[in-house]
């Protein structure tokens, strides 16, 4: 049992934070976009946490400022928990550039530890990678732009000089989604190489695909908003209706009708709106407001 007031001591160096709810944002999101972030998921009642949290700081602690890392107690953050899809603790995520890129869960030997915090800590980019950093990033700026071919160009370019580098084969797959060049998307997620395709940058990629798919096949909005206002029971019209909505770029709509469908019937076909909604979420980025937002209210919901 949990006793009052009972907790982990405090870290002893700037390197290493308690975090909360109200601050991940900041110290975890915001803050790996400048250096790799390692985040503890633990609990004072979690044993082996008790272990794995002093090997951690130590590591990270050796590794110099590299790397920086945060503990979160999921007992008092449990909505960050649950965005985040923890169902067990010890968890440990590593961030960088405010997406999760990397973790592991469960007790693990001291020197896969230190293999975890180094391999985390060389994500900071420490050595020169001829500007494709800074390519990549240009590309991203072009594709929120509306300039789908000139992006697509740009991160083809970057394969050219590193093949598996993910981030510009994510960003290549997400470029011809804005082309409305599906079956390209498709066979270049089936092509991927295996460093790539386990990488986190493309699981938006694929949730883009997935979502692309799906307005291929939606509805008219106006014809299916009548039928849900007709009758709010109908859940596979609201259910329609939300893809409808995404179809036409109302991703905020989409998200609310979602939440509905949730609310009113969470088990209706087999989970099916928490499923949609976590797949429009993995096609955000994880700072995107509609996202943060959309979570934060499902996760009130599950935890009602």
């Amino acid at each position: 049992m949990l006793e009052l007031g009972q907790s982990q001591p405090a870290p002893a160096s700037d390197l290493i934070r308690d975090v909360t709810e109200a601050d991940f944002m900041a110290q975890v999101v915001e803050a790996s976009m400048t250096v790799p972030m390692i985040v503890d998921f633990w609990a004072p009642w979690c044993g082996p946490c008790k272990t794995l949290g002093p090997q951690l700081e130590a590591a990270v602690t050796d590794a110099g400022g590299k790397v920086r890392m945060a503990k979160v107690n999921v007992d008092q953050a449990q909505q960050i928990a649950a965005q985040l899809r923890i169902q067990s603790i010890p968890t440990v995520y590593a961030f960088w550039q405010g997406q999760p890129v990397d973790g592991f869960q469960g007790a693990v030997s001291q020197p896969e530890i230190r293999d975890f915090v180094t391999r985390v800590a060389a994500m900071g980019g420490a050595e020169d990678d001829g500007g494709l950093a800074e390519a990549v990033a240009a590309a991203e700026e072009m594709l929120a732009n509306g300039e789908a071919v000139d992006a697509a160009q740009t991160f083809a370019a970057v394969l050219g000089e590193e093949p598996e580098n993910a981030a510009a084969y994510a960003g290549l797959v997400r470029a011809h989604v804005a082309l409305d060049e599906v079956d390209q998307a498709d066979a270049l997620i089936a092509a991927a190489p295996e460093a790539v395709a386990a990488a986190p940058e493309m699981e938006a990629a694929k949730a883009q695909v997935a979502l692309a798919r799906q307005a291929a096949n939606a509805g008219p909005v106006a014809d299916l908003l009548q039928m849900v206002e007709a009758d709010p029971a109908n859940h596979q019209a609201r259910f329609d209706l939300a893809a409808a909505l995404q179809a036409t770029g109302d991703t905020e709509g989409a998200v609310e009708q979602l939440l509905e469908l949730f609310r009113r019937d969470r088990e209706w076909n087999d989970g099916a709106a928490r499923a949609q909604l976590f797949t429009i979420f993995d096609a955000l980025k994880p700072q995107d407001p509609i996202a943060l937002k959309g979570r934060r209210r499902l996760s009130s919901m599950i935890f009602a």
